[in-house]
């Protein structure tokens, strides 16, 4: 952090320097502390600068010339998701930063700190990293300049990017470069990205295959009718000459003729994946998918065919003159792996010199662990499988409950109550193919959409087992689970929601139906509303059982692609049914590389072949559109009356309009009526005044946050646990900074 603090270790100079937007804490969910101690437990001296003034290059010369490279990362989340809403409004904090204070890193960061530790020391190596790099490393839709941007390699002019779990490219690429080895010879790593010169590959065996003969844009072309009286070519034969005669002769002179090789399934395996083992897939050049929406969600769909690490080719994608090469995505870790990284002598504080200032990000996670990485949801509006993968990657018992005893014993401010045991998912530990094989060849895009796939294991034993062994640690009073629920797969293991509803809701749970529409559910790839109400009936069985009032927290996205005003409509009456009311809602912010933003800029639904006459997904971009989404979330709420009022109309369903039960809106109101009316509701305390009443983590902004129907009330039942009066409670998901995503 500082020179003097090189001086005190009697260092004259780093080996490697991390660069970072957040402020810098020493726990294992921030990801400059992970790759810090991991770098530094293989022997590397490693200095950090963190959030530094990028307005010159001066700040990035603090810690003098690294020996081996600069690491740029623009922190845990994307800096353009940390500063901006989905309306694309500047936000009023920043949870990353002491005392919340915004406007302490720059738009598009990773670029930013990359060009001033270029400008700082030209002639040292640049490897970029982090979530914000991982979603840009090809040609990708930018939602705050609306437009198609091309890789942040070439803007930052960085030696190589590494993406996803990156621990093991990481310490390949710093023991070579120790070694003397130049970064432009290191091409062999997965998970990394470069620029080369166009047409480069590896070696001379390596062969090209266009992206359009894995997945054919455009128009198909029509085959030859068999049918026909004149069949296509008949006129050459009417003259009785072949003009292919000739040449066909002259080469079949020249052939070579070779013996067959009978191969058995086995070695014609192998031959097939030693070829496509050196193959890489051309994607649409960055000047093609920038003009033209179809190559675009074509580009987009091949690379998510292509990302599985047990099959994945290469990438490469043109940039004018040059060429953006992807290697294939970094192989899981394993248990050992998991554990050897968690396992490190983190502070699990800040850093000291931020003083007392508080960090809302490290308040939100401080008592929780992560068990696990990844998640084969596949949902299309979130970015976790572009970044972390599809295939699970849990860390063992022993390995979770060590740092259970490391909170407990080495982190202040703790009471007994662990906020959440979990991850991307709350309930994927351990969760895996039957078959690796199977795994390996796998082309699908989730593994629960449409439907559960029969070789998935969902046998939730080993958490069952964890849950119990980590609540019988002395000390621990309460573990909570504030991690998204995967509902459809907890279903199918009823003794899981058991244990679950029975030791670890603290009175609310949330769970993410995100829509109760087919339509819109679809391009989510979500289940429909059965599995919701299944979970639910299982919920409030076993809270019965176990003699606790406890209540479910639905969570709904507004305005995502392929959802129309009819969708939304029917939403909110089912709200309105089940008595629910929203004081916060989330409105669909596209952000890179992810499905549903692909369906956001092109209109064109990526799960299916895409051509230009295929499937057309309504998107609701215009800002009245989007209004009018999130005011339907919220009809409850007097101030978005007007707007439902004329929407009703134009739709035919004047009949919403009234003061019926069945109504949505009441008809036209007076000032002092509406006040009233608000009044009469009783408008819930804030989310954050909730969390910290019931000892729930801080809610992150933006959330949707379910409100006490009217005439209800919260109330405290002991430590952690929270009950309501009425049909349901209030609350939020989460918002773990290192572990963001809806199941």
């Amino acid at each position: 952090m500082s020179r003097k603090e090189m001086d005190a270790l009697g260092w004259d100079a780093c080996d490697i320097i991390l660069v970072t937007g957040d402020a810098y804490i020493d726990h294992p969910s921030f990801g400059m502390a992970l790759v810090g101690r991991l770098l530094e437990a293989q022997g590397f001296r490693v200095g950090i600068i963190s959030q530094p003034d990028w307005h010159s290059a001066e700040p990035f010369r603090a810690l003098g010339k690294p020996r081996l490279y600069f690491g740029i990362t623009a922190g845990n989340m994307d800096s353009m998701v940390n500063r901006y809403t989905s309306d694309r409004k500047i936000r009023s904090d920043d949870a990353y930063t002491p005392n919340g204070e915004p406007n302490k890193r720059p738009d598009r960061a990773a670029t930013v700190y990359a060009q001033r530790a270029r400008e700082a020391y030209p002639d040292t190596n640049i490897v970029l990293g982090s979530i914000e790099a991982s979603l840009r490393r090809i040609a990708h839709y930018d939602y705050w300049s609306d437009k198609v941007r091309r890789s942040v390699l070439p803007d930052t002019k960085a030696d190589i990017l590494i993406y996803g779990n990156a621990e093991r490219a990481l310490l390949d690429l710093t023991h070579r470069l120790a070694a003397g080895e130049p970064i432009k010879n290191i091409r062999d790593l997965r998970g990394t990205a470069f620029m080369v010169p166009a047409g480069w590959k590896p070696a001379d065996d390596w062969s090209e295959v266009n992206s359009t003969r894995i997945d054919t844009p455009g128009k198909i072309e029509q085959h030859t009718d068999p049918y026909a009286m004149t069949p296509a070519g008949e006129e050459n034969c009417a003259t009785g000459k072949n003009p292919q005669a000739e040449p066909q002769a002259e080469a079949q002179s020249e052939a070579q003729f070779r013996p067959i090789k009978i191969m058995t399934r086995e070695e014609r395996q192998a031959a097939l994946k030693e070829q496509r083992d050196k193959s890489v897939v051309r994607l649409p050049s960055y000047e093609q998918v920038k003009d033209d929406p179809v190559m675009y969600a074509h580009a987009s769909r091949v690379f998510h065919i292509e990302s599985n690490p047990g099959n994945a080719r290469a990438l490469v994608q043109a940039h004018g003159e040059r060429d953006v090469w992807l290697n294939p995505p970094p192989l899981p870790l394993a248990m050992e792996d998991m554990d050897y990284v968690f396992d490190m002598a983190y502070a699990r504080a800040p850093h000291p010199s931020y003083g007392k200032a508080k960090i809302p990000a490290w308040d939100m996670i401080r008592f929780s662990v992560n068990i696990m990485r990844g998640c084969f949801g596949g949902c299309t509006f979130c970015s976790i499988t572009e970044h972390e993968g599809r295939i699970i990657q849990s860390r063992s018992e022993p390995s979770i409950l060590r740092e259970i005893e490391n909170i407990r014993d080495k982190t202040k401010g703790f009471t007994g109550t662990i906020s959440d045991l979990g991850g991307p998912t709350a309930n994927m530990y351990r969760l895996a193919c039957k078959d690796k094989k199977i795994e390996e060849s796998c082309k699908r895009l989730s593994c629960v959409y449409p439907t559960i796939c029969s070789n998935l294991n969902t046998d939730h034993s080993k958490l069952i087992q964890l849950y119990r062994k980590a609540r019988a640690i002395p000390g621990v009073k309460k573990i909570l689970i504030s991690s998204g629920l995967r509902y459809d797969l907890a279903v199918r293991s009823p003794e899981y929601v058991k244990e679950l509803v029975t030791h670890h809701v603290g009175g609310l749970l949330k769970i993410a139906p995100e829509h109760s529409e087919d339509g819109p559910l679809s391009k989510m790839m979500k289940p429909g509303m059965g599995a919701y109400h299944r979970f639910k009936e299982l919920f409030e069985k076993y809270s019965k059982e176990a003699g606790k009032e406890q209540y479910l927290i639905p969570y709904f996205i507004a305005a995502h692609p392929g959802t129309t005003d009819e969708d939304m409509l029917n939403l909110a009456l089912w709200l309105k049914k089940n008595d629910f009311r929203l004081d916060q809602v989330q409105t669909f912010l596209p952000t890179p590389m992810a499905l549903a933003t692909t369906m956001y800029h092109t209109r064109k639904n990526p799960l299916h072949k895409v051509t230009g006459d295929s499937e057309a997904v309504e998107t609701p971009r215009l800002g009245k559109v989007r209004k009018l989404h999130k005011a339907f979330l919220r009809y409850h709420d007097p101030e978005n009356w007007p707007i439902l009022r004329e929407a009703l109309q134009k739709m035919g369903r004047s009949d919403l309009i009234g003061s019926g039960d069945r109504c949505l809106v009441p008809r036209n109101t007076a000032p002092s009526t509406a006040l009233s009316a608000i009044e009469k509701r009783k408008e819930s305390p804030a989310p954050a005044r909730v969390a910290k009443q019931f000892g729930l983590p801080r809610p992150r902004d933006g959330a949707a946050i379910a409100r006490t129907p009217a005439g209800g009330r919260l109330q405290r039942k002991g430590a952690g646990q929270a009950t309501a009066t009425a049909a349901t409670g209030r609350s939020d998901r989460s918002g773990k900074p290192a572990r963001s995503g809806r199941k």
